[in-house]
């Protein structure tokens, strides 16, 4: 079984995020990790926001890629296989 990690940057993650949170939801039993990243500090919040997903379905990583590309606006999805 491949293990596939998707790389997702956001732009505009404080409105792309509620949907892509619930597009990854449908998805949750096979992302097995998933981490968070942006620029932070005291006073200012990084706009755009890189998500890193290990599933542990290849299938299912293709399917989610599809419906994260075709249902978030202005979205980056780059993929490696394992």
């Amino acid at each position: 079984m491949s293990k596939v990690i998707l790389g997702i940057m956001l732009k505009q993650r404080t409105e792309t995020s509620p949907k892509f949170q619930d597009i990854i939801s449908d998805y949750g039993c096979y992302i097995s990790t998933r981490i968070g990243l942006h620029n932070a500090d005291d006073t200012n919040c990084s706009p755009n926001g890189i998500i890193l997903l290990e599933t542990i379905n290849e299938g299912k990583a293709q399917e989610l890629e599809d419906k994260i590309r075709s249902n978030i606006d202005g979205v980056l999805v780059q993929k490696m296989v394992f």
